[in-house]
């Protein structure tokens, strides 16, 4: 009966996602998408330049949703052309580029003045960097292993910026809202998007039928977390991520070493 479900489940998907595929909808929806994003990427700016720090973050993390839909649904449409890649690059240097930097520096950088403002548009320049460099390289497969980015992607570096600032959401107190604090995280991400360290992707992650069980329980108790802790919740998010880099360069260095079998 499971397995009916599931088939009966994967049929409906397909025969919607073809639907849409086939009218105007679905080649417009993924677009839209990254219209949405960039759209909440300027208005984390305007709310940046009233103080409303909260809001601006809501913002960002809007855009990254946005950002991790629209990819998604143009392959699931099959509308994934050059013309939406590049446009979701220049909503992503909005969002997780010049956004960012510009939260950062009205919340803290400002206090050290010309050095607050030059990390900031340092950060916005190695996001150009990333995501130009993310482009000409999408097309060659066997640039990074199956499984890992070549650096840290701009939307997760634009979150983990923001990390101090989460922590002075949680706790009283000026420790987190000092501007070098905020500078030096800010260059630690800046080399990290244009360097060639691999980071974990889960867009190619497969879930063993066995554990998607697991999986569903841990996602209603994240979504849970999530709603009632917010900030607390993103803020271990990041940090586990952060703390995953590490543990992603040894894992791609073994895979280079040892490279698996292709089944013939």
């Amino acid at each position: 009966m499971t397995g009916m479900t599931r088939e009966r489940r994967s049929e409906l998907v397909r025969n919607a996602a073809a639907i849409c595929e086939e009218s105007k909808f679905g080649k417009i929806l993924p677009n839209a998408l990254t219209l949405l994003g960039l759209c909440c990427g300027a208005t984390a700016i305007r709310f940046a330049l009233s103080a409303d720090w909260k809001a601006a973050v809501v913002a960002i993390l809007c855009a990254a949703l946005f950002d991790a839909l629209d990819g998604r649904l143009a392959r699931l449409f099959h509308v994934d052309g050059a013309f939406g890649a590049q446009l979701d690059s220049l909503a992503d240097l909005v969002s997780f580029g010049i956004a960012p930097g510009v939260l950062v520096y009205m919340w803290t950088l400002y206090h050290a003045h010309g050095a607050g403002w030059a990390f900031a548009l340092i950060f916005c320049a190695c996001s150009a960097i990333r995501l130009a460099r993310f482009n000409v390289e999408s097309a060659d497969h066997d640039s990074e292993p199956a499984g890992y980015f070549t650096g840290v992607p701009t939307p997760a570096a634009a979150c983990l910026i923001l990390l101090p600032m989460l922590l002075g959401f949680q706790f009283k107190g000026d420790a987190f809202s000092h501007p070098w604090l905020s500078a030096a995280m800010i260059a630690l991400m800046s080399w990290l998007m244009i360097s060639r360290v691999p980071t974990l992707s889960f867009k190619r992650v497969q879930v063993p039928p066995r554990l998607k069980a697991p999986m569903m329980v841990l996602a209603v108790l994240l979504l849970g977390s999530a709603f009632m802790w917010p900030w607390a919740t993103l803020t271990i998010g990041l940090i586990v991520y952060l703390a995953s880099i590490p543990f992603g360069i040894v894992a791609a260095a073994e895979m280079r070493r040892h490279p698996p079998e292709v089944e013939n």
